[in-house]
């Protein structure tokens, strides 16, 4: 057992495997069960929390001053976090940033999201990379009553990932129209005002900034839900089709995506994925995907452009992989992470099909990706 100090801890971590850690409670209060992976990224804790990727998932994050910068509406990536908890090494101080509106815990707290600091992060992850992503159960009770054998059975219970469509929780209910683009100083976010292309946008998760990026690339966006008809999506007479990020096993997402994604990749129509959405774009190419030993998340992932010979740093939040095995002799790998070999990116041969793995609207680099969102555009102009 891994105790966080000598003070009686308010939470506990219970692993299927029946390894538990303690810690220091913050936000909610309760059990939440859920596959906990881990994300090295230094900054952007708020847009992890809020991405819909992370549905399902606990988050460990490896650096250890989490909540330092506090939290402001501008930086959401979705309407309300969509991670289920969150454990940090130290507790979050006091915000030190001008743009803060409010600290963390009491965030998390009003939004029904558990937290534990105190925890030992590395130990955590050593744990992780080694058995794979643990199925968990966390609780967080300011009086330190826990009941370890059920949280170690509830921990067991969990279902998994695997097999699980996700992508119908977390996409929007009707659709919608964005015109906003990236922030910018000092006039924060601005409206397109002159878009050149009607781009469609299947969300399946999608983040805020992906739909900035579009914006900002000149794309006049409309939304619509992961469950959209072929029919629906080409009724909007779209220039292009963009596929987005989002949770869970792209297996049981494809049994309806990919159906009307090959119906418009028979229209000669440009289509560009991210995340999920190069998951889908994959199987309905006839490749298949894998679930990842521990997956890929963090903000300092090197990804190779194997076209151009170009490394670029890039963010990734993925626990499942496109095998680049079973790509068609149609399709081309054009990217793969310097890191383990996986692939992180497609194109069609003979078409203005493509799609990578990582985040380039998040901008780790922070503008090595970019040129993606450019070349859908410019894809789109003919």
């Amino acid at each position: 057992m891994a105790t966080a100090s000598t003070s009686r801890p308010t939470a506990c971590l219970a692993l299927a495997d029946g390894t538990v850690f303690y810690g220091h409670g913050f936000g909610a209060t309760g059990v939440v069960t859920a596959e906990l992976c881990f994300n090295t990224a230094m900054t952007g804790y708020q847009e992890i929390m809020t991405d819909p990727s992370y549905a399902g998932q606990v988050v460990t994050f490896t650096f250890p001053h989490i909540g330092n910068v506090g939290v402001n509406p501008e930086d959401d990536e979705t309407a309300e976090p969509v991670a289920a908890g969150m454990i940090v090494k130290w507790d979050p101080t006091q915000p030190s940033s001008w743009r803060a509106t409010e600290h963390l815990a009491d965030w998390l707290a009003s939004r029904g999201r558990i937290a534990v600091g105190g925890v030992d992060t590395r130990r955590l992850t050593r744990a992780i990379r080694q058995q794979g992503a643990p199925h968990v159960a966390m609780a967080h009770d300011p009086e330190g009553n826990f009941d370890v054998n059920a949280l170690v059975a509830q921990a067991r219970g969990f279902v998994g990932l695997e097999g699980l469509d996700l992508a119908k929780d977390v996409t929007c209910a009707q659709s919608y129209r964005w015109d906003e683009m990236r922030w910018a100083w000092p006039g924060g976010f601005k409206r397109q005002e002159n878009p050149k292309h009607k781009v469609v946008a299947v969300d399946y998760g999608a983040k805020r900034n992906i739909l900035r990026c579009l914006a900002s690339a000149g794309c006049d966006v409309t939304v619509l839900p992961a469950t959209a008809t072929a029919e629906e999506v080409l009724a909007h007479n779209p220039d292009g089709v963009f596929l987005s990020n989002g949770p869970g096993d792209p297996a049981a997402t494809g049994k309806y995506a990919v159906p009307m994604i090959k119906s418009i990749l028979e229209k000669d129509i440009p289509v560009f994925g991210i995340c999920l959405g190069h998951q889908m774009l994959a199987l309905a190419l006839g490749a298949k995907t894998i679930k990842m030993n521990h997956g890929h998340h963090g903000a300092n992932h090197p990804v190779k452009d194997l076209d151009t010979g170009k490394v670029e740093i890039t963010s990734m939040n993925h626990g499942f992989a496109v095998d680049s095995q079973t790509l068609p002799d149609d399709v081309v790998e054009t990217h793969v992470s310097l890191f383990d070999g996986s692939n992180c990116g497609l194109r069609m041969k003979d078409r203005q099909v493509f799609s990578v793995q990582h985040h380039p609207e998040a901008s780790p680099g922070p503008q090595d990706s970019f040129y993606l969102f450019e070349r859908f555009a410019a894809s789109m102009a003919g």
